[in-house]
């Protein structure tokens, strides 16, 4: 099926459209400025018509299992909502669904120019037409799709370096597995140069308030967001966002053990928005509390 690219006129921003079918504000839902966004939802059952939408959606189902039912025109598709599974719902297609009862669902809002932009970084011929899917079959997407939630850390800085990690890794996913012509990646071969390096690693070592933008570390190496990524795993085993945490961490850790700030204030100069988003953050990395690991340490 074509994915029709509608006129901004008749099409509907994505989040807008689900609030309105779903009948229900999402749980959760983080934008990016320059467009995309991810959410997360629990909706009772569904009985309507899913208008066209400006963005691609693609979805997966952290827990629980649920009959899902999908027709346009005359064609029909059925498929279970539960772990493992996607569905996919192309910008400017439209469809009727009808689900029975409760959903647990993950969206990613995901922009054509994004999949356009990934396409001409990884020096693909161009993008095909997504394909609808109902409740196929992709443990690699869910999972992607399911992470891109739970490991939010609660630092401005931190979480939308994440996203933007995840939009471009999960658009690269996308192409390769569901479009109608996949998309075949040329490995990246080697990792920074030693200047492009340097200039990375002072960035992300800047203070909280530093942009630390997957475009802004790129545009210094004079690489693409998408290659940038790669070369900078490449050279220091570390995404860009396991590498800013892993620092934020250690920068933590020092400021526990040699000064008495009260651990809000430390929290707050990391850029963390508050003493328990940044004591889960500080637990998920070192298995302690920072209030038990300062104790220790002392």
């Amino acid at each position: 099926m074509h994915n029709r690219i509608l006129p901004s006129g008749e099409r509907r921003a994505a989040d807008a459209e689900m609030a309105r079918v779903l009948r229900t504000a999402p749980i959760r839902i983080a934008s990016e400025p320059f467009g995309g966004a991810i959410a997360h939802w629990k909706h009772g059952a569904l009985h309507d018509v899913v208008e066209p939408m400006t963005d691609h959606v693609v979805m997966t189902y952290p827990t629980g299992t649920q009959r899902l039912e999908r027709r346009s025109g005359r064609l029909v598709a059925l498929g279970t909502a539960r772990t493992g599974v996607v569905t996919i719902i192309p910008a400017g297609s439209s469809a009727r669904w009808d689900i029975p009862g409760a959903v647990d669902v993950i969206q990613l809002y995901l922009p054509h120019r994004t999949l356009e932009r990934v396409a001409v970084e990884a020096d693909m011929a161009g993008v095909g037409d997504l394909l609808e899917r109902t409740a196929h079959p992709d443990l690699i997407t869910s999972r992607l799709l399911t992470s891109a939630v739970e490991a939010m850390d609660g630092s401005a800085a931190l979480d939308a370096l994440f996203r933007q990690q995840m939009t471009d890794l999960l658009a690269t996913r996308v192409l390769a597995a569901h479009a109608g012509t996949p998309a075949r990646f040329q490995p990246t071969l080697g990792g920074l140069s030693p200047t492009a390096l340097r200039r990375a690693v002072e960035r992300l070592r800047s203070d909280a308030e530093a942009d630390v933008s997957l475009a802004a570390l790129a545009s210094d190496a004079g690489l693409s967001r998408f290659h940038f990524c790669r070369a900078f795993k490449e050279s220091t085993g570390l995404s860009p966002h396991a590498w800013l945490r892993q620092h934020r961490i250690e920068q933590a850790m020092n400021m526990l053990r040699n000064t008495d700030e009260y651990i809000v204030s430390i929290a707050a100069a990391l850029g963390y928005s508050s003493q328990t988003a940044f004591a889960a953050a500080f637990r998920k990395m070192t298995g302690e509390t920072p209030r038990d690991w300062r104790r220790r340490m002392r």
